[in-house]
């Protein structure tokens, strides 16, 4: 990275912030980690919008946005802090909806059945399948996507396509990562599989964020005129850069692991991260903060 692509680090979001009249805002390692809130971020978030700006929330969770909402007040995060939420789950259900024609397998936690509330699909055993729905692993706190070879080698014996309901490889649970949807539908990729990807990084979610933004705005906002806000190069910024959005990048454990600590975010540790990635965010920060 040379030093016209330095990224600062800002203590504040403030200044960024006032360029913009929404952010979409990630949800896990931005929000929270899966147990905890970050209460620096609603802070943020509850502050833009006290001083007009609208929050959509954006994350690559299976389950639908009413779904997100509910364990959103479970972890403690105000619903101040933001004015809608849109769902790699949402964006799923659409594909879902679109061929409800096709006995679907679902590969993934009990957890994650009200992705499939009110849809009219027919759910089968894998031999029975020609559509396969993954939500994530069955047990992602002892199995990676070594567990599952087998199981995509009978898939793309019989050819089967792969809806990824969560693009993330990894997410930030308490003090730990754990695989995710995406980690299977990158392995069944790599073996020449079929996959459909509905979240982050890719456009049907930023579509949906935002009309939600226009709702709430009450006007369509140009792209340059949102913010994004996330934890992953790969999703979060990636997939702002081909919005035709800037990012605030926030350095959680997802590629950081002193994240955790005290230790300041460096210039050092940004240049490791975006090392090879064709697009650079437009600050960083350690956490969200106003």
């Amino acid at each position: 990275m040379s030093a016209r692509d330095s990224i600062p680090v800002v203590p504040s979001i403030e200044p960024v912030a006032d360029r913009y009249e929404a952010w979409l805002c990630d949800i896990w390692g931005v929000l929270h980690n899966g147990v905890q809130p970050f209460n620096n971020a609603e802070h943020a978030c509850c502050t833009y919008r006290k001083k007009g700006g609208t929050v959509v929330l954006i994350s690559n969770s299976p389950r639908p946005g009413h779904a997100v909402r509910k364990q959103l007040a479970e972890i403690g995060v105000s619903e101040d802090a933001f004015d809608a939420i849109v769902t790699s789950g949402d964006t799923t259900r659409h594909v879902l909806a679109e061929r409800k024609s096709e006995p679907v397998f679902h590969l993934g936690p009990q957890r994650d059945k009200p992705l499939l509330d009110g849809l009219d699909l027919q759910l089968v055993d894998l031999e029975d399948a020609s559509l396969v729905l993954c939500s994530g692993l069955y047990d992602d706190l002892r199995e990676t996507p070594d567990d599952y070879a087998d199981m995509l080698s009978k898939m793309l014996e019989r050819g089967l396509e792969m809806v990824c309901a969560n693009p993330d490889i990894q997410v930030e649970r308490g003090n730990r990562l754990i695989y995710c949807a995406g980690a299977l539908a990158e392995a069944y990729g790599k073996r020449g599989g079929k996959v459909i990807y509905t979240g982050k990084p890719h456009p049907p979610i930023y579509e949906m964020a935002m009309g939600r933004v226009a709702e709430a705005r009450g006007e369509v906002l140009m792209p340059e005129r949102i913010l994004c806000i996330g934890d992953s190069v790969k999703t979060d910024v990636a997939g702002a850069s081909a919005a035709g959005m800037d990012v605030l990048f926030v350095a959680s454990a997802l590629h950081i692991e002193a994240s955790h600590d005290e230790t300041p975010l460096s210039e050092e540790a940004l240049q490791n991260v975006f090392a090879d990635s064709a697009v650079m965010p437009i600050a960083a920060q350690k956490r969200l903060t106003w």
